[in-house]
């Protein structure tokens, strides 16, 4: 019989900030008993570098883990790794210094994470001279934190040496987390992985902070954004096996399946098929007033959210730069994808020198194209995207209050018409993460709203209202049929694709290929329908009397040139239509409708 319990009710988790050498773990160690400095390096430099855990229980016997994050400017990027997902920050500011450069920092992180709040920590009060002393670094943490998330947090004096004011901080910590907001359940379990080890006997382990979800022994689950796929083998919280683990816990995760080498900090764990990878995407962004340097246009930056962090380049929507201190909106494309939702909360990075330069929230993941820059439809459909919370969707909807999530959907759909009046309709990747719903879910939504004929879905796959066609303007219309007239005059081998662009502009194109009035069939090849289907005649002609067509058979039966025969064969081997045999091509389905 498994001695593990089915779960624990809720747990609490606070990460610690401040500037280095101000008394983190030392606080940390005089609250719980435990050193969180896990790593030799650490012990023997006596200041953090990694991330270290502990924990300790309420006098109910509730318990609250702790994050101890670093404060060394060198090693901010691993503070950044573990301040996510916590219910309390212990903000730690010594008081024979004061506020100091990353005090600063971290300060801002919390404020551009939106940490539910805190307590503030006055350390080492047993080391200044006076009360008066005290009184003015008192003044001076009030007038930093106004304004910010910490703004009416208590400010504590204590001495983690002596014991001097640890049982009020004890029962401060107590208080602020009992009136907590409890974490957030949707049903769809994620966990930032943190750090990742091996156990003889027990292979590889994981732990992270769990949002939105409960995890169980024996669940499948998969490791974003690669896709490896294992199995839950045991769960532990705090040094206790478990069965069950509830959202807002520290978990250990034991993984079946899965190797040590093939995870790491950064990589997410959540159920199969609920979370794509993102490359692109779209945010609100607050830039730090601290900040040294305006955001411009095109800029690389280092973005971090939950535990991951990758090189990235922005691209700011509603100006030509955001000079510190503004707000604005950018498109994020990412160097690695990462499986990101709306409402995810981020932090961005000068990667040198190294500098925090703002943050803020995802609101639309896994956007597949880059949007026009000073463009008021699309800054009007970004607001109008702000106003869907997916946790309350999926509550909604679990609920059965239908009628307000399809309410949200016709409005997303129709900001998106106003937005791409070229565009056949929203796809349903997008319009899922919207909408926070898994895809299974938003068919389940849509097979109601299209019966009804609120919504239709069109012949490419995107969703549309009942009435909308694209509508390109006069000079649009010019353009396509100038476009048009130059494929129909060499049908065989008519304008690249680079070519087709300076005709139409990107947007036009890009909208063309939707209508499927051309068809792509390599990075540098177009062709009208028609032309294909030529193509796919005189390839089964030549199928049918020689057994086989070859590049040059079907270059001399159109006309056309190498590139063009070339691209359509390998076009006709992709679908499985043809084969290549050397140099030849021999038939192999014979399913031709696949060509459309």
């Amino acid at each position: 019989m498994s001695l593990a319990k089915q779960a624990i009710g809720r747990m609490y988790v606070i990460g610690t900030a401040g500037h280095v050498d101000h008394g983190k773990s030392t606080l940390v160690r005089a609250l719980t008993g435990i050193d969180p400095d896990r790593l030799k390096e650490e012990q023997a430099r006596q200041m953090t570098i990694d991330l270290g855990f502990a924990f300790y229980a309420l006098p109910d016997g509730e318990l609250v883990g702790i994050v101890d994050v670093p404060g060394h400017r060198d090693f901010i990027e691993n503070m950044l790794a573990g301040v996510g997902g916590i219910h309390l920050a212990l903000f730690v500011i010594a008081a024979d210094e004061g506020v100091m450069p990353q005090t600063r920092e971290h300060l801002a992180i919390l404020d551009l994470l939106q940490i539910p709040g805190g307590v503030i920590a006055l350390t080492k009060m047993d080391m200044v001279p006076d009360e008066q002393w005290l009184d003015m670094v008192q003044l001076d943490i009030l007038e930093h934190v106004t304004g910010t998330v910490l703004d009416g947090a208590p400010i504590l004096p204590v001495s983690a040496r002596t014991g001097a004011g640890l049982d009020t901080l004890r029962a401060t910590l107590d208080s602020q987390l009992r009136h907590s907001p409890p974490a957030t359940d949707v049903g769809r379990p994620r966990l930032w992985i943190d750090r990742v080890f091996s156990v003889s006997g027990f292979g590889t382990v994981v732990t992270g902070t769990l949002l939105d979800g409960q995890l169980t022994t024996g669940q499948e689950v998969e490791i974003q954004p690669r896709g490896l796929r294992g199995r839950i083998r045991g769960l532990q919280s705090h040094n206790m096996p478990l069965e069950q683990v509830n959202p807002g816990s520290r978990v250990a995760v034991n993984l079946n399946g899965v190797e040590r080498n093939d995870v790491r900090r950064g990589d997410l764990l959540t159920l199969p098929e609920t979370i794509s990878p993102s490359h692109r995407l779209s945010v609100r962004f607050r830039h730090l007033p601290e900040a040294t340097q305006p955001l411009r246009h095109n800029a690389e930056v280092k973005f971090f959210c939950g535990s991951a962090e990758t090189m990235a380049r922005v691209r700011v929507l509603d100006a030509n730069v955001l000079p510190p201190g503004s707000e604005g909106w950018l498109q994020v494309e990412l160097r690695e994808n990462l499986p990101l939702l709306k409402g995810d909360r981020f932090i961005l990075r000068n990667p040198s020198p190294g500098e925090t330069i703002g943050g803020g929230e995802v609101v639309e993941a896994n956007i597949t194209r880059r949007y026009h820059r000073n463009r008021p439809e699309v800054i009007a459909a970004l607001e109008a995207a702000t106003h869907t919370a997916p946790a309350e969707l999926i509550a909604l909807t679990q609920q059965s209050h239908q009628q307000e999530l399809l309410d949200r959907l016709m409005r997303i759909v129709a900001a998106f018409h106003k937005a791409d009046p070229l565009r056949t309709g929203i796809k349903p990747e997008s319009l899922a993460h919207q909408l926070g719903l898994s895809r299974a879910e938003l068919n389940e939504l849509l097979s109601g709203v299209v019966a009804s004929g609120a919504i239709r879905i069109t012949a490419t796959g995107t969703i549309a209202q009942p009435g909308f066609s694209p509508q390109p303007s006069k000079s649009q219309r010019a353009a396509i049929d100038r476009a048009l007239a130059a494929f129909e005059a060499a049908p065989y081998a008519p304008p690249s694709y680079k070519e087709t662009a300076e005709i139409l502009g990107e947007t036009l194109l890009t909208a063309l290929l939707e209508w499927e009035t051309l068809v792509r069939l390599s990075g540098d090849v177009l062709l009208t329908p028609k032309a294909l289907h030529d193509f796919a005649d005189s390839t089964r002609q030549a199928l049918a009397e020689e057994g086989k067509i070859t590049i040059k058979t079907l270059r001399d039966r159109l006309q056309t040139s190498r590139k063009y025969a070339q691209a359509v064969l390998e076009y006709f081997d992709s679908l499985g239509l043809t084969r290549r045999d050397g140099d030849d091509h021999v038939a192999g389905s014979e399913d031709w409708t696949k060509v459309g």
